[in-house]
């Protein structure tokens, strides 16, 4: 590994991707501890105190964790590109009920535009929303106003927040552009990843050594369990039959279809994540220390059986939603009879379909226990360890995970194709040009 990465290091255009990547970076980590105007950020780390260990401090915290601790700062990230994630994942469902959409996304170049443009506009609408919920709500504290005017520190804040989300969205498509790896994700790593030290120290200080062997066996077995099943696939074999045209040949050859464990990554998570902070939400519309409030915090804390019951629900649902939106069986079927494809033992058309259909049905539903089981990793592990807001495990190890070995495949990949052409440049024949 250490020879790949001295060798990214010799290309010149791998090189500078790298460190365009680094200082996209760097500028997030910057632009994660300016405050929005209008707060005072003394008296907001105090109340940030408070809520971590209140009723809602597991959702406090996992949404801190995400956004690379710009909630603690109350920073102009402090949403993050969740607007632009919920955005995505709200217009994939409707591709799947809305027929003008699929046929957008068949319309080539053109259509992917107008369709990344749909999707810019509903983050901003979604970044407007969520951004005056979380002013709205917190204004009402007036401690951590550093302005006389209510109406003012929320409008200020809605703006800025939405002007926040919108530049990590522009500097993500930059990253994808001129950097290495998928902009957006590259950008979530790295607020994740900013966030362990902290969570480390917090560990060491909080457990004892037997303790932290434990729990650190643990963080290892998730991770390769991690990179096992990301990398994970089965692969259904399809024989296409020889036939002649003219002087050509045709066909005879066998491939396959990976079907992969991990269907819909994270998302599922992430959809799921985001449905069961809306009881959060409502709840802080209610007054301090209100009834109404306290039963929303108590019934949903992420260490209620409730909150457990449900979460896992629906990660294990949305898996089997979302592979069905990403993997079309009906099309897969309908594209090896069309090609003069089949399956070994298995008829064409409808035979096929249910055969592709059964296997996918099995392959997601351990891909589901998988996602369940490391969503709920980190609550398990802090029920029985006595920590709150565990950041090392279950979601962000899968997203850390997963973006890193996406990196390391662009870098191979940008390695490969440097060798094959130096190949080339080196075994021409003398004589010829």
């Amino acid at each position: 590994m250490w020879n790949a990465l001295k060798n990214a290091f010799k290309i010149p255009e791998l090189r500078d991707r790298i460190l365009f990547t680094f200082l996209a970076l760097a500028v997030f980590r910057l632009g994660v501890y300016i405050p929005i105007p209008g707060i005072n950020i003394q008296a907001w780390s105090a109340y940030f105190g408070t809520l971590s260990t209140g009723g809602a401090g597991g959702f406090i915290g996992f949404f801190d964790v995400f956004t690379g601790g710009a909630v603690e700062q109350f920073s102009i990230f402090l949403m993050s590109v969740t607007p632009y994630i919920n955005a995505q994942i709200m217009l994939q469902l409707l591709t799947a009920v809305v027929p003008s959409l699929k046929e957008m996304l068949k319309e080539g170049e053109e259509g992917k535009k107008k369709y990344a443009r749909y999707t810019r506009m509903l983050t901003i609408g979604l970044a407007g929303l969520q951004g005056f919920l979380i002013s709205f709500g917190l204004s009402s504290n007036t401690a951590i106003l550093a302005i006389p005017s209510r109406l003012l520190f929320v409008l200020l804040a809605t703006t800025t927040l939405i002007g926040g989300t919108m530049f990590l969205l522009w500097l993500g498509e930059r990253i994808t552009e001129r950097g290495i790896g998928n902009g957006i994700s590259v950008l979530i790593f790295g607020g994740i990843v900013a966030r362990y030290p902290a969570s480390i120290m917090q560990v060491v200080v909080a457990l004892s050594p037997l303790q932290w062997g434990i729990l650190l066996a643990i963080a290892l077995f998730t991770v390769v369990a991690v990179i096992y099943v990301q990398m994970g696939e089965r692969r259904i074999e399809v024989q296409y039959a020889r036939r002649v045209t003219g002087r050509r040949v045709y066909g005879g050859v066998s491939t396959h279809i990976p079907i992969k464990v991990n269907q819909g990554g994270v998302i599922p998570i992430i959809f799921s994540s985001a449905i069961m902070m809306l009881p959060q939400f409502i709840a802080t519309a209610f007054p301090e220390g209100s009834g109404g409030r306290n039963i929303m915090q108590s019934l949903f804390a992420q260490t209620s059986p409730l909150y457990i019951l449900l979460y896992g629900g629906m990660v294990f649902f949305f898996t089997f939603f979302y592979s069905s939106l990403v993997f079309d069986v009906r099309e897969v079927s309908d594209n090896i009879r069309n090609y003069g494809g089949y399956i070994p033992g298995i008829r064409p058309g409808f035979s096929t379909q249910q055969y592709i259909q059964r296997v996918l049905n099995r392959v997601v539903f351990m891909g589901a226990i998988f996602l369940v089981v490391i969503a709920l990793l980190p609550l398990v592990i802090g029920g029985i360890f006595s920590i709150g807001g565990l950041a090392i495990g279950g979601t962000s190890t899968l997203i850390a995970v997963g973006v890193a070995i996406d990196i390391l495949q662009q870098m191979e990949t940008h390695l490969m194709v440097r060798h094959y052409e130096g190949f080339v440049k080196k075994g021409k024949l003398r004589g010829r040009r």
